[in-house]
C-alpha cells in the first residue's frame, strides 16, 4: 500500500483520491509516522428502499402529479 507525507498528499490529492476510489487505498503520514488510511466507500449511486414496500416492486407512474387533476378542479370550482 502506498505511503504519501502530508505534502504529498495536499499536492496530489485528486490523483490520489481518483486511485482509492479504482480500488487502491493509501496511507497519510506525517513525520513518517502513518496518520490515516484513505480507502473507497462501498456507497452505491441508487437509493435502496426502504419500509414495507422495499420489496413490493412498487413504482410511481409517469403521470403521478396529473392523477385526480380534472377531479380536484372539480371539486374546487364545482361542475362546469
Amino acid at each position: 500500500m502506498q505511503t504519501v507525507n502530508i505534502h504529498q498528499a495536499k499536492t496530489h490529492l485528486s490523483k490520489l483520491v481518483d486511485q482509492a476510489a479504482k480500488g487502491k487505498p493509501f496511507v497519510i503520514a506525517k513525520a513518517g509516522k502513518p496518520l490515516v488510511k484513505i480507502v473507497a466507500l462501498n456507497v452505491s449511486l441508487k437509493p435502496e428502499r426502504l419500509g414495507f414496500l422495499a420489496d413490493a416492486g412498487f413504482c410511481v407512474p409517469d403521470d403521478f402529479d396529473t392523477l385526480g387533476r380534472d377531479e380536484i378542479i372539480r371539486q374546487f370550482h364545482g361542475e362546469p
